[in-house]
């Protein structure tokens, strides 16, 4: 099986190859060219994208070619045996001229230009969108959370409901868009990411009795203990087990981190378990939250003024959900110096033609409010209108 070090040129879609094979024997595949990634629409009905996966295109350009294996597979599928041979030897070689990953980035403008042949830009438009659109995509539901959060610690607990091995890449853009750490430690090895994680119901179902699962786990991990109250009965046994063994740290000179909330009304109960703590002397002892939590959610949460400390944050992020991916494209916009352009009876389907730039306008106090897209080889403080896209004459004009 293919490993995401090993030679990656099958991380594409057959007809890359197709098309490939056909520019090389047309005399075109040393013609030189311009691509630009971009999306469409913000995803979750917002106003931003949080651009993300840059990265990992570059690290894994450098293993886009082809392994003795792949060449062998190749020629079984119908492809020339010439152009096969070809393969053997390639190698991007081209330019990625990109966005910051992180960026606040808007629909319509150029994230990403490749510039190179035509093969070799044409054969890496799958790995890219693929990587592009799916972290792009998380990195933005992760940040959706922070910037509602209220500043607050948040941790990706997702890889388990995740898609497959897009899980690795989703905790990945979950720290992009704000995640402190993550429960998934191939991804906290891969990316250097912090990972972060506790204990389970079947920890403390596994026990006779959840005091003694308490107290048990408080022995075994004294600087990391963060116990799980609502196995059986949140406040009538989970946090009162909870005070007992945080009192029986405070004895031994230690101290519990916190107790976590994984079902029921997190307002309600994070407000009672905050009185018993605090009841008991227990102030330091924070608390924690999980159990399907998305933006929304989050949010509530701290217009109830629920004093909760951190949130688990699952499913919701690393899937994207409720969007089922980002609208992403890879577009000719060049070829051997001459602008093309994509035309569509749909005007957002219509692209922007030539090499271009994006330039971000700030206002005197030092915030953006829009970008500009001009040609590369145009002068931006010569550039005295922004017009929209899609609707130059219908909306108005923007001096700049």
């Amino acid at each position: 099986m293919q490993t995401l070090n090993d030679h990656l040129g099958l991380y594409t879609d057959f007809y890359e190859l197709t098309m490939a094979q056909g520019y090389y024997f047309s005399g075109k595949k040393d013609e030189q060219v311009t691509f630009d990634y971009f999306f469409r629409t913000n995803p979750y009905d917002g106003g931003y994208l949080v651009f993300a996966g840059l990265g990992e295109v570059l690290r894994l350009l450098k293993h886009f070619n082809y392994s003795d294996s792949d060449i062998e597979y190749l020629k079984k599928t119908g492809l020339h045996p010439d152009f096969v041979e070809y393969l053997r030897d390639f190698r991007f070689s081209g330019k990625i001229i990109s966005m910051k990953e992180g960026e606040i980035v808007f629909p319509g403008e150029p994230l990403l230009r490749v510039e190179g042949n035509i093969i070799e830009a044409q054969l890496i438009e799958t790995m890219l969108l693929n990587l592009l659109n799916f972290q792009s995509l998380v990195a933005t539901k992760a940040f959706r959370i922070k910037h509602v959060s209220k500043a607050k610690t948040f941790v990706d607990f997702g890889l388990r409901r995740a898609h497959g091995l897009g899980g690795i890449h989703a905790s990945r853009a979950a720290v992009i868009g704000g995640a402190s750490a993550t429960s998934n430690v191939f991804a906290g090895k891969a990316f250097d990411i912090p990972v972060s994680g506790t204990l389970a119901h079947s920890w403390i179902q596994s026990f006779d009795d959840e005091l003694t699962a308490f107290r048990t786990f408080a022995e075994v991990h004294p600087q990391n203990t963060v116990l799980l109250v609502d196995t059986y009965d949140t406040l009538k046994s989970g946090v009162p087990n909870a005070i007992k063994i945080a009192k029986e740290m405070e004895a031994k000179g230690q101290k519990m981190i916190g107790i976590r909330l994984d079902s029921g009304d997190l307002a309600y109960l994070s407000k009672r378990a905050r009185k018993q703590l605090d009841a008991a002397g227990l102030n330091y002892v924070q608390i924690f939250a999980s159990n399907q939590l998305n933006e929304h959610v989050v949010k509530s949460l701290e217009e109830q003024e629920a004093p909760i400390d951190a949130f688990g944050i699952g499913t919701e992020m690393v899937t994207g959900k409720p969007e089922a991916a980002l609208d992403g494209v890879y577009k000719l916009a060049e070829c051997d110096g001459t602008p093309r352009m994509k035309i569509s009876e749909n005007i957002e389907k219509v692209t922007l033609p030539g090499k271009k730039e994006v330039y971000r306008y700030y206002d005197e106090e030092g915030f953006f409010f829009r970008d500009g897209i001009l040609l590369a080889n145009e002068d931006p403080n010569e550039a005295e209108y922004i017009y929209h896209p899609h609707h130059p004459k219908n909306l108005p004009r923007f001096h700049i």
